[in-house]
């Protein structure tokens, strides 16, 4: 009986299933495969967004209602790093003249040396020194500036989300509510009328550099 040779297609199948099974990296006898090194995210550089930012006030009125206001141009930036939040930053600037109570006569009070006296002192700030979470839950920890006052505070935040906006630019929202007292920035006047705690409601949206 004559032997046929096998097809050279069935040759080359059993020559690339040897191959395959031959000892090698990360089979039996051979050098055991590397994991690449892990290498952080570089804490990313948000820039606050200031038409789709808010941030609101209120205070008690009569010792019947919280009355609400607003600060129209705020601006700031964040060094955000959700994996080592000791790497956070913030620092946020409103404008005091920006107040808006939808009143004008109103406005101008309260923009005046009763109250904010925006001409000497044109900016309301904080700047971190200390950025923390467990769990959810953030906290920021910094200096806090009003009416040419400046006092340590500690408030909450929450990160809301994260999307995409113009152009696939990453985009971050933030959001923090806290009190002050309003007298330990020299700020005095009327507290027979108006609630001496203010409350500050901040709402960031940031987006990375483009």
């Amino acid at each position: 009986m004559t032997l046929k040779p096998l097809p050279t297609t069935l040759l080359a199948s059993a020559a690339t299933l040897a191959a395959l099974l031959a000892p090698g990296p990360g089979l039996a006898g051979g050098s055991p495969l590397e994991a690449p090194p892990f290498v952080p995210a570089a804490p990313e550089t948000l820039v606050v967004d200031s038409g789709h930012s808010s941030v609101l006030f209120s205070i008690l009125h009569l010792g019947a209602s919280r009355f609400y206001g607003r600060f129209n141009e705020v601006a700031g930036e964040i060094i955000f790093d959700e994996a080592e939040p000791a790497n956070c930053q913030v620092e946020i600037t409103v404008q005091a003249s920006s107040l808006d109570t939808a009143d004008k006569k109103r406005d101008q009070h309260a923009r005046g040396p009763d109250f904010l006296d925006a001409k000497q002192f044109p900016t309301l700030s904080f700047k971190s020194e200390k950025i923390s979470r467990e769990g959810g839950l953030w906290k920021a920890e910094g200096q806090f500036e009003m009416h040419g006052v400046t006092q340590p505070v500690s408030f909450e935040f929450e990160k809301v989300g994260e999307g995409k906006g113009s152009g696939g630019v990453k985009v971050v929202g933030f959001h923090a509510r806290f009190e002050i007292d309003r007298r330990d920035f020299g700020m005095d006047y009327m507290t027979n009328m108006l609630g001496t705690t203010l409350e500050l409601i901040i709402s960031l949206e940031a987006g990375a550099r483009k």
